[in-house]
């Protein structure tokens, strides 16, 4: 395994089998962002979620990088259960079962390869989704010389998600500012910056329609399909929200694994 002295961040579908030979180990983090492809307003790409995972989890296995550990990346999940956005075009939902197969098999096929330390970096927040990862991961909760140990940094949680910006803890942030301001930050191209200035701030009360059994953008009132506030947002907001999310993944690092940080 690479020493603590010569750290390395790697792309694993841009690297050869050679190149990968020397950190499928035990001492490496693996990170696989997940996302969902999906309506984001009139403003930005069906990848935005996937956008916003690749972005979270390459800022974090810099980190780890500068910290002297192995950070590996993965391609990332583009599809998830995507119901919420189901009333227009282009969204494309996998059943909870599919996607709860899909990363299960991938944790199995990493623990068979000598890999123990999985994170999942998720960006796409619809609550039947983030309930699935939250379940994978209670399978793969400890860290043994035979089983993978794999991580969600949930920042749906109350205190991480105390991090992040107002408009992301009101939960009216599909599209709006939080997100935005992210893609401008990572893939300024993928933002239509003309439809993105002339949007008004709109409030569907997403929290409370969730808990009134609302299950589509639609029904909550988001005739274009985001909420939130895309016209305030700034790549440099973009840039202090990835930063924290890179935190909240780095954090969760240090209390699973805190012998990687301490030697």
């Amino acid at each position: 395994m690479p020493s603590k002295t010569t750290p390395k961040k790697m792309h694993i579908a841009r690297s050869t089998w050679k190149e990968l030979a020397s950190v499928m180990g035990p001492e490496s983090i693996f990170l696989l962002p997940i996302g969902s492809t999906e309506p984001h307003g009139p403003h930005l790409a069906l990848d935005t979620d996937v956008t916003i995972a690749q972005a979270q989890a390459d800022r974090s296995a810099l980190v780890l990088e500068q910290a002297g550990i192995t950070a590996v990346v993965l391609p990332a999940i583009p599809y998830g259960v995507t119901r919420f956005a189901g009333d227009f075009p282009g969204a494309i939902s996998l059943r909870p079962g599919t996607l709860w197969a899909l990363i299960e098999d991938l944790i199995l096929t990493l623990e068979e390869a000598g890999v123990r330390r999985i994170v999942l970096c998720n960006a796409h927040l619809e609550p039947e989704h983030i309930e699935v990862i939250r379940g994978v991961v209670l399978d793969h909760s400890e860290l043994t010389q035979t089983k993978a140990h794999a991580i969600f940094p949930d920042h749906t949680r109350r205190k991480p998600a105390a991090l992040l910006s107002k408009e992301f803890q009101s939960g009216e942030c599909h599209a709006g500012e939080y997100e935005t301001s992210i893609v401008q930050a990572v893939d300024p191209e993928a933002v239509r910056e003309s439809a993105r200035q002339a949007l008004p701030a709109v409030e569907i009360g997403l929290i409370q329609g969730i808990a009134e059994g609302k299950t589509t953008f639609a029904e909550m009132g988001a005739e274009e399909c985001y909420c939130g506030d895309p016209a305030a947002a700034t790549a440099a907001h973009g840039e202090e929200q990835l930063n924290v999310l890179s935190t909240i993944v780095i954090d969760a690092c240090r209390a699973a694994w805190p012998t990687l940080f301490s030697s």
